[in-house]
């Protein structure tokens, strides 16, 4: 398959000639620390802990640079992916204070 319609999910079919695909592909603006409000989470997935934080608004770019603070802060490894982070370990605590030292409001 092509690289060039890789881009264009959802959109299978037009019979419309005039029919162009917008690419509203924009991503959500960032809010600040303050306004925003993050559900942490313990699961345990395939069988191990880990820690999950929900509800991240912004772009995928400030979300990867969150998930690379949290790895490193507890110094384990994980992934962020369809806006959510998550860390590999029971680190629920050390996760909880990290963000709200840096201004998010928590729950979970």
């Amino acid at each position: 398959m092509s690289n060039k319609n890789k881009n264009k999910s959802g959109v299978v079919y037009s019979t419309n000639p005039n029919y162009s695909y917008d690419d509203d592909a924009s991503e959500a603006e960032t809010l600040g620390a303050s306004q925003q409000k993050l559900y942490v989470r313990r699961e345990v997935r395939n069988g191990k802990p880990c820690v999950v934080i929900k509800e991240f608004v912004g772009s995928s770019d400030d979300l990867k640079a969150l998930e690379r603070a949290l790895k490193s802060h507890c110094g384990v490894g994980g992934s962020a992916k369809d806006g959510d982070i998550i860390i590999q370990g029971d680190f629920h605590a050390k996760v909880k204070s990290y963000l709200e030292g840096k201004g998010y409001k928590t729950k979970g």
